[in-house]
């Protein structure tokens, strides 16, 4: 593929980008270098190879979802909490109707 300078000048009207003749005669081969590179690209086999995420492996390092793990922040604290509650009911806060 080719780029001229009509379709620079297209591109360019269809993206609001107000350029000179002197800047999209300096595009022409800019453009043309990349799609160049994008075809050289595109005739690599990759046949076998397996797409990947990133260039090094990454894996998350997950801990044990453990309830109780801090005292002081960690669950089982429901009748606690709740005996600040103004209306607590059956073990969740209770709230006034606001649907009729």
């Amino acid at each position: 593929m080719s780029v001229d300078t009509a379709t620079v000048a297209k591109i360019a009207s269809l993206a609001r980008i107000k350029v000179t003749e002197a800047e999209i005669g300096a595009m022409v081969p800019e453009l043309n270098g990349i799609l160049a590179w994008v075809e050289q690209l595109a005739e690599v086999d990759v046949t076998g190879v397996e797409p990947m995420t990133a260039v090094i492996p990454n894996t998350q390092r997950l801990r044990d979802d453990v309830v109780n793990a801090d005292p002081l922040t960690g669950g089982d604290m429901r009748d606690a909490v709740l005996a600040n509650a103004p209306a607590p009911e059956h073990g969740f806060f209770g709230v006034p109707k606001v649907i009729e």
